[in-house]
């Protein structure tokens, strides 16, 4: 089967990092109002307001159905967690998911942020995630392949014993959410579709601290680890060139 993944244009790259960088801007602004007794709601409104005072559109609102603007997952919960009047507490984890149509493209990242103080074993589950996020970006270049990616994501993971969640992956991006390629944490080195200089992919290793399986709660979104144990969920949108692969959603404290 051929697997027709779209190239970008120069001015199809320009609106997707603008798009991109609203995301990473909101991101920053969230991040202040991330403390105990905070709900999730008011986390999502913010983000709303954000966004469309920056001349977009939250991606996530209404997309297949979903009825908020960003995802706030918190602890066990993988992906896709559902603002509600929820509050925060202290040693929490959450996982924010943002994306933002700007001129009918698309930025989209995640990062998953502290709740106050939290434990070891959860900072040793952001730290090594996000750190895995990176391994994964290092191989990107023109001519490597999907599943070197996900080789690398996951063989940095595998040395802590952690769960590398299957069933959701990484995804093209532009016009649309969510396009070809897929992009999982695992894979072959050399296998997967090929990459070339000016395809846009998001990144997004999602791992649990124990078992890497998954099921969705009752409100037919919310992912969470079948052991209830602590998830962790870092993305980036990217753009592939020749020498290696530029960052879109790069992050403000990152230089």
């Amino acid at each position: 089967m051929v697997i027709i993944i779209n190239i970008k244009s120069p001015y199809e790259i320009e609106l997707i990092e603008k798009a991109c960088k609203i995301v990473s801007d909101t991101h920053k602004h969230l991040e202040q109002f991330i403390r105990p007794g905070i709900t999730t709601k008011e986390l999502d409104e913010i983000a709303e307001k954000f966004i469309r005072e920056a001349g977009a559109i939250p991606s996530f609102k209404n997309y297949q159905g979903f009825p908020a603007s960003i995802c706030t997952s918190i602890n066990e919960e993988v992906v896709h967690g559902i603002p509600s009047s929820r509050k925060l507490k202290k040693g929490d984890i959450i996982s924010i998911d943002i994306g933002a149509c700007y001129k009918g493209y698309h930025g989209d990242s995640a990062w998953t942020y502290a709740v106050g103080k939290i434990s070891p074993e959860k900072e040793r589950l952001l730290k090594h995630t996000e750190k895995a996020l990176y391994e994964g970006l290092k191989v990107i270049k023109s001519g490597v392949r999907i599943g070197d990616i996900g080789h690398a994501i996951s063989s940095y993971v595998k040395k802590f014993n952690y769960g590398v969640v299957r069933e959701l992956v990484g995804h093209g991006i532009g016009k649309d959410l969510h396009e070809l390629p897929d992009v999982p944490n695992y894979g072959k080195p050399g296998t997967g579709p090929l990459l070339k200089e000016g395809m846009v992919i998001a990144v997004e290793p999602m791992i649990n601290l124990r078992t890497h399986e998954i099921y969705i709660k009752e409100d037919g979104w919310t992912i969470v680890s079948k052991d209830n144990s602590p998830s962790a969920h870092f993305e980036h949108t990217v753009l592939v060139t020749k020498e290696g692969v530029k960052i879109l959603t790069k992050r403000w404290c990152d230089g």
